[in-house]
């Protein structure tokens, strides 16, 4: 399997759909997989002409984390997991969350280990009833990674985020949703044509604004009301001198849906 093929991408009106595709390992990561969606990524942050991604798994399930079959502890194949972790995982949530353009994810079947924390880093997160998300770490004697420890306790709490990964127990896509672990779960078949039709929604969006609020809220969880407060000021007065905000109150005056351009 060559690096482009461990993920696939494809671009149409302003979207660009990221499949994770190694289908026969539940799409768990190996490097060439992180390589390839890194680079797919990065594309959509510098093309203007990417307005939203929409980021989902091959096959059966959304992504089961580590592939571990490419070592064994147990023959003395030992691994400086904190290298793996601050090599590859760290750059790749710090690559969605500074991503100043919607991320959302469909999660269509299993999120494990750092393949739920990868899910959760998204904007907006959708699954299939048939999804369940795992926190596997402590099943192998390890912490949630991938930015997974902090996700877990700013969307659910601290009572429910220890349990989740001290247990390692299930968590099925409806019970997800009405904890605010994600946006919304869904029947598994109108999973990808809901994910789509948001994903398409916001690609035709306010581009800028929207990056900017995901800025804003991002933000918010480090800094006190005064500093969120000329944070939002900053934000503001970047987004009024916009063409998207120039076009939006046109389209309000006028009584008319609005063309963004996303600048």
């Amino acid at each position: 399997m060559t690096d482009s093929d461990t993920i696939l991408t494809d671009v149409s009106g302003g979207l660009m759909r990221i499949t994770l595709n190694r289908p026969d390992r539940l799409n768990a990561f190996v490097p060439a997989m992180h390589l390839a969606l890194r680079t797919a990524l990065e594309r959509a942050q510098d093309d203007p002409a990417i307005r939203a991604v929409l980021l989902t798994g091959a096959g059966r399930g959304f992504c089961a984390g580590q592939d571990l079959g490419a070592r064994d502890p147990a023959k003395g194949e030992r691994v400086d997991l904190g290298d793996t972790i601050g090599t590859y995982y760290n750059p790749l949530i710090r690559q969605i969350r500074s991503l100043e353009k919607p991320v959302i994810c469909a999660v269509n079947g299993v999120a494990a280990g750092a393949g739920a924390s990868i899910a959760l880093a998204c904007d907006i997160v959708l699954a299939a009833q048939s999804a369940r998300f795992i926190q596997a770490f402590s099943k192998l004697g390890l912490v949630p990674d991938a930015g997974g420890s902090w996700t877990l306790a700013r969307l659910v709490g601290e009572a429910r985020a220890k349990a989740l990964a001290l247990t390692a127990e299930p968590l099925d896509a409806d019970t997800a949703a009405s904890w605010g672990l994600i946006w919304k779960a869904w029947p598994d078949d109108q999973l990808m044509p809901e994910a789509e039709a948001l994903a398409r929604r916001l690609a035709a969006g306010p581009t800028l604004g929207l990056g900017l609020t995901k800025r804003a809220i991002q933000a918010a969880a480090s800094q006190s009301l005064d500093q969120q407060l000329d944070l939002e000021r900053d934000l503001q007065r970047q987004a009024g001198l916009s063409d998207d905000y120039a076009e939006g109150v046109s389209a309000f005056l006028e009584k008319r849906q609005p063309v963004f351009r996303g600048h």
